[in-house]
């Protein structure tokens, strides 16, 4: 009897130094994709460098497991529930649709765009591929942009420069920027200049709410009605509103 009782307290002990060694592991791995190390810079790189290829939304999935893996909140990425969803989604609808009219009939005649998105005019009429662009529109762009570049890159700049007032300048500036580039190669200057500004206005809500529901609807109506611009043929007329 004093024989077993003298194994107890090693065999008590045993399991929580094991315990608190799988911990450490654990905690120094999540720190790594926290920090700015070389983990926490091939995740933003992967990321970033994934976007919605080979499908959508790969980028803002493998942002979720990067929030999860390194213990991240998720109202870091805005991720927060909204007071009200049917508020949050019908200003979100109505934003993104007047945002894009906005753009389309004022800023971008400005700037010197070509009417006709070149990009995607084979949309125009084009029946067969509306279910394709609207699943890239909603889920690629409202859902999958959103999570990285106003969600995970404000969450990572965030970290990096702070919360001040021109820290949140910076970081806006620096995501709209990403956000520009990322559209370059397949929309080209005009694309880009539209990306970067919207990514300027996304980001300024962003940067004053901390929410990222609202964006998504947004994003997502927004690009839905440059869909409809595009399949009926109304976009050199809407092009045209104002600048005659």
């Amino acid at each position: 009897m004093t024989s077993d009782a003298s194994k107890l307290p090693e065999q008590v002990l045993k399991v929580p130094v094991e315990t608190r060694g799988a911990l450490s592991s654990g905690d120094r791995f999540a720190a790594g994709l926290r920090g700015f190390g070389p983990l926490g810079i091939f995740a933003v790189l992967v990321i970033l460098l994934s976007g919605n290829y080979p499908v959508a939304p790969l980028g803002a999935i493998l942002v979720l497991v990067w929030v999860r893996l390194s213990r991240t909140p998720w109202r870091e990425i805005g991720y927060v529930r909204p007071k009200s969803w049917p508020v949050t989604v019908a200003v979100g609808i109505a934003f993104g649709i007047a945002f894009k009219f906005l753009m389309k009939a004022i800023v971008m005649p400005l700037l010197g765009a070509d009417p006709i998105n070149q990009a995607y005019h084979y949309l125009a009429g084009n029946r067969a591929a509306l279910p394709g662009a609207v699943y890239a529109m909603i889920v690629g762009a409202g859902f999958g942009e959103e999570t990285v570049f106003r969600g995970y890159m404000f969450e990572r700049f965030g970290k990096l420069f702070g919360s001040g007032v021109w820290a949140k300048t910076l970081i806006v500036l620096l995501t709209a920027i990403l956000f520009g580039l990322a559209h370059y190669p397949v929309q080209g200057l005009a694309g880009a200049e539209q990306a970067t500004i919207v990514g300027v206005v996304y980001g300024t809500i962003m940067a004053v709410t901390g929410r990222i529901w609202m964006l998504m609807c947004a994003h997502a109506a927004f690009d839905l009605t440059a869909l409809a611009m595009i399949y009926w043929n109304l976009e050199s007329d809407v092009a045209h509103l104002v600048f005659k």
